[in-house]
Parts: structure tokens; C-alpha cells; sequence
């Protein structure tokens, strides 16, 4: 049986394991909020590839993740080294990640469709060292305590450095960008060292992390992912998180549109990124109140509440001004800071739910489906925020040829960035009232005897 909350948790993770699983969070929100916030832009006005052509370039290295995440996940359920199940991966994704990275946006002699295929094939390459990364690292919180309000509390960790790491990602990437083709290049290469900094520091920085208890996962990769699909809190929370992830991933592939078209500046992207994220790093002790208070479910029905409201809001941007739409941003941004950490807080949950039942450990499985699908639906935001704007009469160019943008093209940026986020995220929303996994049922799976 778990203890309570009032007795000594077991499993406790130390300040330094903490901080050293934290860090490796500059990795996974850089790769993740870079290429959401800048990519689609840079495809579009500054290779001049059409905007369609454009979110099928962000979209398809992602969906090559449906296939090797689940793949990923498995391998590292059955490593066995001296460094553990899942270390071993951060080193190979460190070999493979920084340098794709930076050849993403080296910024070849290329335009229109031979840009694409160059950008979409070192981005696929990306796709891959991140998913060596990332999926095991995903699956290290489940196995480092088996407390249910531990793993919020040390996801707490996580997100802060997720939130410095989004900061410098929305605010410092977009100005060193500029907007031209030189700027992009000095982006990737600054940002790959940052990713093989980060991504070096996690190795080393869980060396001592905990591993509680359970076997090796046995069966075929089929099997395992059979008996991920066969569990009802795993597929209800990846639903409603897909949800969350495609409405985040709209507004964030928009961002440097909105700017540049309905408040007139590009540089503006930094100063709205700023007021998404500075949420990010203060509210995170509240929302891990919030999830003790009204448990995570309700905890993150408020969350995705206020990132309706704020999306909601920001599309009055061009009668009200500049300030409703940083305002708008902020508010979003304390839906987006609970949402972030509740995901993976409820992921570890799920995770302990099933090693509990089974008595195996299969983590890096629902991790590898778990980040597949996220990554291919955080991918399809710009897809879906291309095509929208595509619709609109949106016209493609280069820094040496700008173009005036009609009308209807300058209102599909307005509704795709606003709109269609917020009614995405009220569907999540939905879906989280029906979330059923909670303390009481962790308990009652601890106390069930295993099967032999």
C-alpha cells in the first residue's frame, strides 16, 4: 500500500538527481519550441517555400516519430548497463541531435521546393536524435519515485528549467533570427551547442538517480504496445494532451504571423513569447499547490480554462491594441504553465499504474507512444495553421522580395492564432472531466497483488 501524504515519502529524490533530470529540459522544450515558433516562418518568408509545402516540411519528420518512438521506447525498457535503462539514450541522442539541428537551419543556397526538401530531410534527422533522447527521458520520472505527489513535486524541477529554456527559445532565438537568412544560421549553431550542453548535463547529472522496483518487459513490441493500448487512463490522457499539445502548437506555429501581420512588427514575437512564458517560471509552486488541492484533474481543467480564455481574448487584438494582445498571452500562458506540468505529472501516474499491475517495467513504451504522438500532433499545429492561412490567400517570399499580404490573408492569421486554439483546448477540457486516475486509485492498484 502507499503512504499518505503525511507519512515520509518513499523514494525521495535528492536536490542534485533534480536538478541534474531538470536540465535536460533545455533540450526537450528547445527542440520543441523552436521549430513550432520559427520553422513554418522561416520556410515561408525566407526560402520563399509555399505556405502548404511549408507544413507538410514541419509535419512529416514528426509522423517518421509514430514509428521509431514506440521502437525507441521498447529498446530502452530492455537495456541493462551499468549506467541504467535509459542513460545510455541521452548519449546516443546527444550524438545525433545538435548537429541535425544545426543543419536545419543552416540556411542552404536553395528556395522554393529544393529548400524544402534540404530543410525536411536534416529536420527528419533531427526527429531521430530526438526521439533517442527524449523517450527515455520521459520514462525516467515514473521509475525514480513511486510517490504520487513526489513525481509532481519533482516535475517541478522540470518545468522550471522547461520555462528558462522556452524563454530563451521564444525570446533570444527570434533575435538572433532576424528575420534573414544569416540570422537563422547563427540561431541553429548557437542553439545546437545549448541542446549538447544540456543533453550532456542530464547524463551525468542522474547518475545517481533512484530506480524503484520491476522486471524487464517481456513480449513481442507489438504485445507491449497491445498492453498500452489496453490501458484506459493512458489512451484518456493522451487524448485530452493531444488536444492541449495541437492547440498550443496552432498558436505557436502563428506567433511570429500574428506579429508581423496584426500588431505590424516581427520583433514583437519576443515580447509575446515573453508574455506566454513568464508564467512558466513563477506559477509552477502554485499549480503543484493547485494539484494537491483540487488533484490534478481539476487542477487542469482550470488550466486549460485559462488558455481558452486568453485565446479567446486575443482575437479582439486589433480593436484594443498591442496591450490586450500581451495580455491575452500572459493569461494563456497560466493555462499553458499547468497544462505543461499536470501532462507529465499524470504521465508518470499512468506509468506507475501500469508497473503496478503488471509488475514490469514497460515506461519507455507509453513514453514512446506517448512522444510520438505529441510530437507528430505539436507538428500538425503548423500544418493546420499553413493550411488555414494558404486558404486565406497567404503569399510566400524572401527578405529581397517582401510582398503586401491580402486582406483575407491577414484575417486568417488573426482566426487561426486566436480561434481555432481555443476551441481545440475546450475539447481537452472535456475530455479532462472524464479523467478518472487519481491518488485513491494508485493506492487501490498498490494494494491488488501483482499477477505471477
Amino acid at each position: 500500500m502507499l503512504p499518505s501524504t503525511a507519512t515520509p515519502r518513499p523514494h525521495a529524490v535528492s536536490r542534485g538527481v533534480r536538478l541534474g533530470y531538470g536540465v535536460g529540459s533545455f533540450c526537450t522544450a528547445s527542440f520543441t519550441a523552436i521549430p513550432g515558433l520559427l520553422l513554418l516562418f522561416y520556410l515561408t518568408n525566407v526560402l520563399a517555400v509555399p505556405p502548404w509545402l511549408a507544413g507538410v516540411v514541419v509535419f512529416a519528420p514528426k509522423a517518421w516519430d509514430l514509428v521509431l518512438n514506440p521502437l525507441v521506447g521498447r529498446w530502452s525498457d530492455r537495456t541493462t548497463s551499468r549506467w541504467g535503462p535509459r542513460r545510455p539514450w541521452l548519449l546516443a541522442g546527444a550524438a545525433v541531435l545538435p548537429v541535425a539541428f544545426a543543419l536545419t537551419f543552416i540556411g542552404p543556397p536553395l528556395k522554393g521546393t529544393g529548400a524544402a526538401l534540404f530543410v525536411g530531410l536534416f529536420f527528419l534527422i533531427a526527429a531521430t536524435g530526438y526521439a533517442l533522447y527524449e523517450v527515455p527521458y520521459k520514462a525516467m520520472p515514473a521509475e525514480m519515485t513511486d510517490d504520487y505527489h513526489e513525481r509532481t513535486s519533482l516535475l517541478q524541477w522540470r518545468m522550471v528549467f522547461v520555462a528558462i529554456a522556452v524563454a530563451l527559445s521564444g525570446i533570444l532565438a527570434p533575435a538572433i533570427a532576424g528575420g534573414t537568412l544569416d540570422g537563422y544560421r547563427s540561431m541553429g549553431l548557437i542553439f545546437a551547442a545549448i541542446l549538447f550542453a544540456a543533453m550532456i548535463a542530464s547524463f551525468f547529472g542522474t547518475r545517481n538517480a533512484p530506480l524503484t522496483g520491476s522486471v524487464l518487459s517481456e513480449g513481442t513490441l507489438r504485445e507491449q504496445i497491445a498492453a498500452a493500448r489496453a490501458s484506459k487512463p493512458f489512451l484518456w490522457l493522451l487524448g485530452l494532451s493531444s488536444a492541449q499539445t495541437l492547440a498550443a502548437g496552432v498558436m505557436l506555429a502563428g506567433g511570429p504571423y500574428f506579429a508581423a501581420y496584426i500588431l505590424g512588427d516581427p520583433g514583437t514575437t519576443s515580447l509575446l513569447f515573453a508574455a506566454l512564458v513568464g508564467p512558466m517560471l513563477f506559477t509552477m509552486p502554485l499549480w503543484v499547490w493547485l494539484a494537491r488541492r483540487l488533484d490534478k484533474r481539476g487542477a487542469m481543467v482550470l488550466s486549460g480554462a485559462l488558455f481558452m480564455g486568453g485565446a479567446l481574448a486575443a482575437v479582439l487584438t486589433p480593436l484594443a491594441g498591442a496591450w490586450l494582445a500581451y495580455a491575452a498571452m500572459f493569461v494563456v500562458g497560466l493555462g499553458y504553465a499547468g497544462l505543461t506540468l499536470l501532462q507529465f505529472s499524470m504521465l508518470a501516474d499512468v506509468i506507475a499504474h501500469d508497473s503496478l499491475v503488471s509488475g514490469l517495467r514497460r515506461g519507455g513504451v507509453f513514453t514512446g507512444l506517448w512522444t510520438a504522438v505529441e510530437s507528430a500532433v505539436s507538428a500538425l499545429g503548423a500544418l493546420v495553421f499553413g493550411g488555414a492561412i494558404a486558404m486565406g490567400g497567404f503569399i510566400s517570399s524572401d527578405p529581397e522580395n517582401p510582398v503586401t499580404q491580402p486582406g483575407s490573408a491577414v484575417d486568417a492569421v488573426l482566426l487561426a492564432d486566436t480561434i481555432v486554439p481555443a476551441v481545440i483546448i475546450f475539447t481537452g477540457v472535456l475530455m479532462t472531466l472524464k479523467y478518472r486516475l487519481t491518488s485513491a486509485h494508485l493506492d487501490e492498484a498498490a494494494a491488488t497483488p501483482r499477477p505471477a
